[in-house]
């Protein structure tokens, strides 16, 4: 039982009925090479990325030492430590 009437472009099984090919063949071409226009813009990027990031040179930047760790501090919360928890009607 579905909510929504069934298209008349896809079968039972959902495949594809002649008339939804016809209607998609026009676009088949332009879509391809939208495709592949895409992913070629993406790849480009992604490489002129790495290759400028890959250019970068860090050898006259000077590396702090590492900071000093402060003194370890004892738990100040105001929650109870489990030994301090009493249970009710126990004494």
């Amino acid at each position: 039982m579905g909510l929504l009437p069934r298209s008349s472009y896809w079968t039972k099984d959902n495949r594809q009925t002649a008339a939804l090919i016809r209607a998609r063949q026009p676009y088949l071409v332009k879509n391809i090479f939208t495709g592949i226009a895409l992913t070629t813009l993406v790849i480009s990027i992604y490489a002129y990325t790495i290759k400028a990031v890959s250019q970068d040179d860090f050898s006259d930047v000077q590396i702090p030492d590492a900071p000093e760790q402060p003194p370890h501090t004892p738990h100040t919360g105001t929650a109870r430590a489990p030994a301090q928890l009493s249970v009710r009607g126990t004494k």
